[in-house]
């Protein structure tokens, strides 16, 4: 029984990563130091929850009052529901509840709000959170949270990863209409006032602060908003060591067991160092302009081994240059250069153009290669077409133990994915 168990832990798609308070309260806080008002007289949404513990709804009630909200809604999703199945047992609070309802507790999602000194104790905090069951089991695609979203004016929560796309598209399709008729309002009077257009956030758009993976940069529903400035990343940019709780029975590799534990988090957590915050909130950190050297200065004295003394390399099938580090971007370079997606993390969009990507490349590509060979890194071989999914570089010769692939006598290596940029005419 045991290890049945075990393996349907292992088949079965954990999406439930709960987020630690401290970097909750690190990312938030940074707004706030931007903005002191960022949430004031907001109505904050936390889908994807479960109130009873979550550390999202656990930092948004106890500053409830310092933020000035208006009103906090959080959200559960039922556990007979959830693809992850653990042993479910309702927590005492809810057990102790007059509106407890043992047929309930495991169907339906619960609904927790805070907008008023329920208590009487003269403030309004986490003892004044209400609650009861949702009509549905708190699926963020039901009709009953859409309403809940299209009601909020921020949205804050670590959504599940595999759903992160669809989660984002939700977000987006959310309307707002009090938030639109302000952001016309502004609009209209920023116009007048200095002849100059606005962002989607002055225009009323849904505000939004969620966790994803790092690659979900990459995805073709997520980077033309990047691209586009309509969403970049939040304050803290990639966190290597971002740590999360898991539920009891969840498989988690014994190196992020241990990195988490050396973090001083033993138990059920797990480390992943590719996760990263995404929002529309503004925070400023995002525009202070990289201190760069120029490309000579680069090839000189650059601190990485791959580049110093060398000269930078152009790809096969685009007019551009290969810089394989955010810091070794030459301040001289007028053309277009590809950068890691962790350049992000340090975009100035004053600074730099954002163009394109070279995952799938959005039809930018300039050559198309026929059929490849691919040797892998054991030298097996086979017949693929992968080549043109990304930036290639010619190489000289065929690498020992890397993979690579042999278009007409001719070889090559493909590079993950790289931000297409170049730097503004007006630079900073």
């Amino acid at each position: 029984m045991a290890n049945k168990n075990l393996s349907q832990a292992k088949n079965a798609k954990n999406d439930e990563f709960y987020t630690q308070y401290a970097d909750i309260q690190a990312e938030v806080n940074a707004y706030l130091d931007y903005n002191p008002d960022t949430f004031r007289d907001k109505t904050v949404l936390l889908p994807c929850d479960d109130p009873e513990w979550s550390n999202f709804t656990r930092f948004f009630a106890q500053n409830f009052q310092r933020f000035g909200l208006k009103k906090l809604i959080s959200t559960s999703y039922a556990a007979d529901s959830k693809n992850f199945k653990t042993v479910y047992q309702p927590t005492l609070f809810e057990e102790e509840s007059p509106q407890f309802d043992k047929k309930k507790t495991k169907v339906r999602g619960k609904i927790f709000v805070l907008d008023h000194d329920a208590n009487k104790n003269g403030k309004i905090d986490i003892e004044d959170l209400e609650w009861k069951y949702l009509e549905g089991d708190g699926d963020f695609r039901s009709e009953e949270v859409k309403r809940l979203r299209d009601e909020a004016d921020i949205i804050v929560t670590n959504p599940p990863f595999s759903l992160f796309r669809e989660f984002l598209a939700w977000i987006l399709e959310g309307d707002n209409l009090t938030q639109r008729c302000k952001g016309a309002e502004a609009a209209e009077r920023k116009m007048d006032a200095k002849g100059l257009g606005v962002s989607g956030q002055e225009l009323g758009e849904k505000e939004f602060l969620i966790i994803g993976n790092m690659n979900a940069i990459t995805y073709k529903e997520v980077f033309p908003l990047i691209k586009d400035n309509k969403m970049w990343l939040g304050a803290t940019g990639f966190v290597s060591d971002m740590v999360f709780a898991v539920p009891k029975g969840t498989v988690v590799p014994l190196a992020y067991k241990e990195k988490a534990a050396k973090m001083g988090y033993v138990g059920d957590y797990t480390r992943l160092g590719n996760s990263c915050w995404f929002t529309n909130l503004e925070h400023g950190r995002r525009h202070q302009p990289l201190q760069l050297m120029t490309m000579a200065d680069n090839i000189k004295f650059s601190r990485h081994k791959d580049l110093r003394g060398k000269e930078y390399q152009k790809y096969d099938n685009y007019d551009a240059i290969e810089v394989p580090f955010t810091d070794a971007i030459p301040s001289d370079y007028d053309g277009v250069m590809g950068v890691p997606i962790s350049f992000l993390d340090k975009y100035c969009p004053e600074q730099f153009e954002i163009l394109g990507i070279t995952k799938t490349w959005f039809g930018a590509a300039s050559k198309i290669y026929p059929e490849q060979i691919e040797v892998n890194k054991k030298g097996e071989q086979k017949r693929v077409t992968k080549l043109n999914d990304g930036a290639t570089l010619k190489l000289e010769a065929a690498p020992t133990g890397e993979t690579h692939y042999i278009v007409d006598g001719n070889v090559y290596t493909q590079l993950y994915a790289r931000i297409l940029i170049r730097h503004r005419k007006n630079k900073l």
